[in-house]
Formats: C-alpha cells, structure tokens, sequence
C-alpha cells in the first residue's frame, strides 16, 4: 500500500507540468521591463508597457499628467537628455489588491538631467499600480516620491 501511494504521488507531481509564474513575479518582469524599455529609451517598449487609458496617471515634479499620449510625449522630451532608472530591487515590493490589481513599491535612484549637463543622483520612492490585461501586466500610474538629497556631514 505505501509503494501504491509513493508512486501515485510522484506520478500526480509530475503530471502537474510546468509551474505557473506567482502574479507577483509576473509584476516584477513587467516592472524590470519598464526599467529596461525605460534606459534604453525604448519609446516604442514604453508605450506597449503603459496602460493605454485616459485614466493613466504620472505625478512628475508635482505635476499630474494625465493619459498614455500625454505621458509619452513627456518621455519622449526627456529622453532627449539624461534619464536612468536604478531601481533597489533587494527591497522591491508587490502587493496583490487583487487578481488583476497590483501596487508596486521600490525606492530608486534617478538620473535626470538636461543633454550636455551633469546628472545628479536623486532618491525617489517609486509606486506604481499595475492591472492585468489581456495583452499582460500594464501600469496604471507613476507616482514617485522624491526624497530630500542626503545631508552631508559636519565637518570637523
């Protein structure tokens, strides 16, 4: 009887087939995509990764703009100079809001800057919200938190 169960065990785990990608990893690939797309300035791979929606929302330097079009034409204007993206991912974090529903979290370092200028360093929390749809993970909105730039150190 142990032998019968052993084996009918081991032939359910193998039947089973490939394991399917937890929705949380499935966010993380998009969201590294978008930092890839995002570096290269991928317009083309940007676009396909931003909800195509009137509802789309990125907050930049305090500003709200509102739809994929709008929020394209902004990155197409600033991929004329410097724009990096390096994202923490050791504290990237996904929260399920639901099954098609995802909020992203992840500080990051961006590089921003004019073309010809220096680039500084600036801290930012990253948020986004990511919805599934029929094509994949899609991000609904932007919302970066910039951080105050580190205080440097009395000097002695």
């Amino acid at each position: 009887m142990k032998m019968f169960m052993a084996t009918l065990f081991a032939t359910l785990i193998l039947s089973v087939g490939p394991a399917v990608a937890a929705p949380e990893d499935e966010v993380k690939a998009a969201f590294d995509q978008f930092v890839v797309a995002q570096n290269a300035h991928d317009v083309a791979a940007v676009r396909t990764l931003l909800l195509d929606s009137s509802g789309f929302l990125w907050i930049t330097r305090g500003a709200p703009i509102w739809g994929r079009d709008a929020a394209m034409k902004r990155f197409e204007t600033l991929y004329q100079g410097t724009w990096k993206l390096s994202p923490d991912s050791s504290n990237l974090k996904v929260v399920m809001l639901s099954d098609t529903t995802a909020q992203l979290f992840v500080p990051i370092m961006f590089n921003i800057g004019p073309s010809g200028q220096p680039a500084p360093d600036t801290p930012f929390l990253m948020n986004q919200t990511l919805v599934k749809s029929a094509s994949g993970w899609r991000i609904a909105n932007i919302l970066p938190i910039p951080l105050p730039a580190p205080t440097p150190a009395p000097a002695k």
